[in-house]
């Protein structure tokens, strides 16, 4: 593990039972939901949120996750000629760089040579940032300073086989285990001690899809859903043990999460795919799931990659299959289906809620206040926030939110005064 120091970006992912309320120490969030807990300032008709900061980054969809005054993502850097990716620490507040690590090769994200650099996005808990390269290698990285604290190599050591463009999924952690996908016969799916880096246990034989599993209590029983080749596979974080499964075709790619609601799971995918929701039972044989709905070959309710969030009982999130710069926010009712409506103009980005508000990030930067509301389109501001691509989510902590595309990273102040 090579440490550097130099300037530019952010971000990270996913989830701690020890981490403060105003954290955001990974991909969607601390719970893995898009939704913020804190209190924004919104009001933005008559004048924008500060920039407490803005800096270059270069090349990456890796989101930042904030936690313990560092804001963390992936990107990629030229180190001695070569282009290498990067897990780069910057302080939250004011966006020095605190360290960068060298974690894996800058260049091949599309498996051709091209692309525009990391989309996993780093974890950061108790201590550590857990980073999970596009080669399928998990590094724990000592936040002080970014150095090696472990590091396991998931196709020699576990028999991974990665997909085409690459991982793209970001390492989930929750109750001191770290979770991968790795598509290793007899050990796809894996869980590692945060600590020590020791397996904890290795399940199952399923291949690997570019989507960030998530953790979440459904009828009292903590699990780890992953949505894999097959279709969602849900496992007890405990030991392994499987619960239930949901069968769901595939192809190509699957991108987004999952998305929990109660004993509801979403799911989605492109090319052909669509989206569809399954309602989670527990009779005395086990867990159960089955179809509520399913749309398949229908792009009405297919997610490429941007994961939408669900407020009461209804999906917001941007849908379409390559819709760049046009495709549509969409309110979708979770347990039907139905599209209630769709406003065209933000391609490929993500959405947030916050202060009982959806902020949504158009893939051009737009960053966009609205009501959520199942009636209708209702924006309330928009602002410029930075140049470049936006295929990342926005991340809020302590009253700041977050953004990055593939040219900056910038720090708005929304906090209540």
């Amino acid at each position: 593990m090579k440490r550097l120091s130099t300037f530019l970006f952010l971000g990270l992912c996913l989830l701690s039972p020890a981490v403060q309320a105003a954290d955001w120490p990974c991909y969607r969030g601390a719970n893995q939901d898009g939704i913020s807990t804190e209190t924004l300032a919104l009001d933005w008709g008559t004048a924008a949120p500060k920039v407490l900061w803005k800096v270059p980054v270069n090349t990456g969809f890796s989101s930042i996750a904030v936690s313990g005054g560092l804001a963390v993502t992936q990107a990629v850097r030229e180190i001695n000629g070569a282009p290498r990716e990067i897990c780069l620490a910057l302080d939250a507040a004011t966006g020095q760089e605190r360290w960068a690590a060298d974690v894996a090769l800058g260049k091949g994200y599309d498996g051709g040579g091209q692309g525009d650099g990391p989309r996993s996005t780093p974890t950061i808990s108790d201590g550590a940032v857990f980073v999970l390269t596009p080669d399928l290698v998990l590094h724990a990285l000592n936040t002080n300073d970014g150095s090696a604290l472990w590091t396991h190599d998931l196709v020699k050591e576990y028999g991974a086989v990665n997909i085409h463009w690459n991982s793209a999924a970001s390492p989930v952690v929750d109750d001191g285990l770290v979770f991968v996908m790795s598509g290793g016969e007899g050990q796809s799916l894996l869980a590692f001690e945060q600590k020590t880096g020791k397996l904890a246990w290795k399940v199952e034989s399923e291949k690997i899809t570019h989507a960030t599993p998530v953790v979440a209590t459904i009828l009292g029983e903590r699990q780890v859903i992953f949505y894999c080749q097959s279709g969602l596979v849900s496992l007890s974080v405990k030991n392994g043990n499987l619960l239930w499964k949901f069968p769901y075709k595939y192809s190509t790619s699957a991108a987004a999460s999952p998305v929990v609601s109660g004993d509801m799971v979403y799911c989605s995918a492109a090319y052909g795919v669509g989206g569809g929701v399954c309602k989670i039972t527990k009779e005395a044989s086990g867990f159960k799931a089955t179809a509520l709905w399913q749309t398949p070959g229908n792009t009405e309710t297919a997610n490429h990659w941007s994961t939408p969030v669900c407020k009461d009982g209804f999906l917001y999130g941007m849908y379409g299959f390559r819709a760049l710069g046009n495709g549509p926010l969409k309110c979708v009712e979770m347990a039907t289906g139905k599209v209630r409506w769709a406003q065209p103009g933000f391609g490929q980005g993500n959405v947030v809620l916050a202060s009982g508000k959806l902020l949504a990030l158009a893939d051009n930067g737009d960053l966009v206040v609205i009501d959520p509301s199942a009636d209708a389109y209702k924006e309330l501001a928009r602002i410029k926030t930075v140049q470049g691509k936006c295929w990342s989510t926005p991340a809020i902590s302590n009253g700041h939110i977050y953004v990055r595309s593939t040219q900056e990273a910038v720090c708005l102040d929304a906090s209540v005064q």
